[in-house]
């Protein structure tokens, strides 16, 4: 049995959740998702709690049992909370602008380059930081990964775009002999 997918996902009080059929519904203040479970699943909505099952034991339905369960937990945190992503920039003369949903970029080369954000997520610069906010957790990984490919970080100076949480291995340069 998958351990992700036993186990059961909280609901919030200002969550809503819905199933027809194998449509499962979820919206809150921060919007609305659906997302259709596969008919080897059984979902099961009681007491606040949503509970994801398998009908059988075959090698598609143990596959697709913790990713399911996951994908439904990131629709009900999604619409709760939200997620964010934060990236960080560090490189002499490399900054960030927003100019309403586009944001322009300055990272060394000789032209700047534009970013539209897709719908619904929203940017916040401060310095050398940039944070990404969304309630579609896929949306806004696509989004920052993008970002990130711009200028990825290099490990002798450890200049570019990256994570805040990410850790560069450096490298150490060239060594004179003699």
């Amino acid at each position: 049995m998958s351990r992700v997918g036993r186990k059961q996902i909280v609901i919030e009080d200002k969550v809503k959740v819905a199933l027809e059929g194998s449509l499962i519904k979820v919206e809150g203040p921060k919007g609305k998702f659906s997302r259709n479970v596969d008919n080897c699943l059984d979902v099961k909505i009681e007491d606040k709690q949503i509970f994801i099952s398998r009908k059988d034991d075959t090698r598609r339905s143990r596959a697709i049992h913790g990713l399911t369960r996951a994908l439904v937990q990131n629709m009900v945190i999604g619409v709760s909370t939200g997620f964010t992503r934060e990236l960080e920039f560090t490189g002499v003369g490399y900054r960030a602008t927003q100019a309403g949903n586009t944001i322009v970029f300055n990272l060394g080369y000789s032209h700047p380059i534009m970013f539209e954000l897709p719908e619904g997520v929203s940017c916040d610069i401060d310095k050398n930081k940039i944070t990404l906010k969304c309630s579609d957790k896929q949306v806004l990984g696509e989004a920052a990964a993008t970002i990130r490919s711009f200028r990825g970080p290099e490990p002798y100076k450890g200049k570019g775009l990256k994570y805040l949480e990410e850790h560069i291995r450096r490298k150490e340069g060239k060594k004179m002999i003699g």
